[in-house]
């Protein structure tokens, strides 16, 4: 009666087991231990991004053909589809395209330093 007991409950206790081990891929790539989010504000001037993008801190130009990333970093996704993690992001502002085939936002010829600047301050826009 007992083998019986635990036949029925071993579904069970697997998918509670997954579950609790089901956080997603760790972010395995550089952190922005060293990076610089004011150098990375004056980036997205020099860079070129003010031009399709609002941010809370550039009065002008506020671009409109991009989202307004004005609370970026509380935002749970790049783009609507890559997890909002530092490493995907130096990826994403060097490179859009390849990380989402079709976009709209050009490759953007940075450094990873750039990118790691860029990505900061993205990161802290609250």
């Amino acid at each position: 009666m007992a083998t019986d007991l635990m036949a029925r409950r071993a579904p069970a206790l697997c998918f509670i087991v997954l579950l609790t081990a089901c956080d997603g891929p760790p972010d395995r790539t550089p952190t922005l231990a060293d990076a610089d989010a004011r150098r990375g504000r004056q980036l997205v001037t020099d860079k070129g991004c003010v031009a399709c993008h609002a941010f809370p801190d550039v009065k002008w130009p506020r671009g409109g053909l991009g989202p307004s990333l004005e609370q970026f970093g509380k935002q749970g996704l790049i783009a609507g589809r890559l997890p909002n993690q530092p490493g995907v992001l130096m990826q994403f502002v060097r490179n859009a395209p390849a990380q989402i085939p079709g976009t709209a936002m050009p490759g953007i010829p940075m450094t990873d330093q750039e990118a790691r600047d860029v990505s900061a301050y993205l990161l802290q826009l609250r």
